[in-house]
């Protein structure tokens, strides 16, 4: 058994922004230690060593945080160093980066460029939409400095693409987010839903998001992304590739569309392993990386239960016929349901209004496709 992403956060929880949204100040909040501090290079060994001695064709090491680029960038190059001493089995190699963008600059950009990085740029729409929620750790927006960063990995042709978090500010903002985004040429575009913090269920903060706001958010963006695909000048968006996807009867590579967990390898900053990122609580805690093998990850009783529980979806939802394509949504965004002790999503009125508006013309993307 062997992962083929490897989520490490090496700064833990710690960042220099403060998001109001955040989930991960909301888990580490929820945790004995909130933060495990900066990894060390010798659990940067142990992660990197381990993961490609088991990888077999290939293994893609993922960095987060937190904020990640706070760990320094001697720790990624020695990551790289790393990279190309243990790849005993000559695997194919990619790094990936998610960060806010707040420290990059000309050092950082050229090391992305020369190591061959994918960077995620965490970036909430327009700027009135960005400075909603994303402050600095004093309260200052961050719009500018980020669209700054972003200017700097074109001009050092790094690759990059760009993640939103929608919620109740960004995803009425749908229709200038989108248009925005094309002149700014960002055509790689991934959108996440907004997290409410763990055991929250009353979702009354103001960056709240609705089952119909998401469901319009949805709708629109995909009207918009396709006239463009019928002009051939769609971005790539992940959800939406995806759906394609299943129609085409493709497992979906994102996990939030496959319905069922799997154990995804998040690795906190002390060698610590948990199965998901929205779960790298105490509970869920399946060994480390300096004690323990891959497959200890795997044969965990923790990971059996975790994977067993994501299971557990209403009668209501499958027997829907928009399930094949909905498949429950993201495990974080259930509720239970009293009476029989399984699970339907939040977002399940969303995702009804979306697939009965938008199904028949994902159908027809498959069709073309096939052919």
């Amino acid at each position: 058994m062997y992962l083929q992403t490897v989520l490490i956060k090496p700064s833990s929880s710690q960042c220099n922004m403060y998001c109001d949204y955040c989930f991960y100040c909301d888990e580490a909040a929820k945790r004995e230690h909130a933060s495990y501090g900066m990894m060390t290079e010798n659990t940067l060994k142990n992660i990197i060593k381990k993961n490609l001695f088991h990888a077999q064709t290939d293994i893609c090491f993922a960095f987060q945080g937190g904020e990640p680029t706070l760990r320094g960038l001697p720790f990624f190059a020695q990551a790289v160093e790393f990279e190309n001493r243990f790849n005993r089995n000559k695997v194919r190699v990619s790094n990936a980066i998610q960060t806010n963008g707040l420290q990059l600059n000309d050092e950082w950009c050229k090391f992305f460029r020369e190591n061959h990085f994918l960077v995620g740029v965490s970036v909430d729409g327009t700027q009135e939409t960005h400075d909603a929620c994303r402050h600095t750790k004093s309260g200052a927006d961050t719009y500018e400095k980020i669209r700054n960063s972003i200017r700097l990995l074109e001009e050092y042709e790094v690759e990059y693409n760009i993640l939103t978090v929608v919620n109740a500010f960004t995803a009425p903002k749908i229709r200038q987010i989108y248009q925005e985004y094309k002149q700014n040429g960002w055509s790689y575009q991934q959108y996440i839903t907004c997290l409410e913090p763990l055991g929250e269920e009353d979702r009354q903060n103001s960056y709240s998001l609705t089952p119909s706001m998401y469901g319009e958010f949805l709708i629109q963006l995909f009207d918009m992304w396709y006239k463009d695909w019928k002009r051939g000048k769609a971005p790539y968006i992940r959800q939406f590739e995806n759906y394609i996807g299943i129609c085409m009867g493709y497992p979906p590579e994102s996990c939030e569309q496959r319905g069922i967990c799997s154990m995804q390898g998040v690795v906190e900053a002390d060698g610590s392993v948990y199965p998901c990122d929205f779960y790298v609580l105490d509970e869920y805690k399946l060994g480390n990386f300096n004690e323990n093998k891959i497959s200890d990850f795997f044969e965990n009783e923790r990971t059996k239960s975790f994977i067993e529980q994501s299971k557990l979806i209403s009668k209501t939802c499958k027997t829907c016929p928009y399930y094949f394509l909905c498949r429950g949504g993201c495990r974080r965004s259930r509720i239970k349901e009293p009476e029989s002790g399984a699970y339907r999503s939040y977002f399940c009125e969303s995702y009804r209004m979306f697939f009965a508006k938008a199904g028949a013309r994902l159908e027809e993307i498959a069709k073309f496709l096939r052919r």
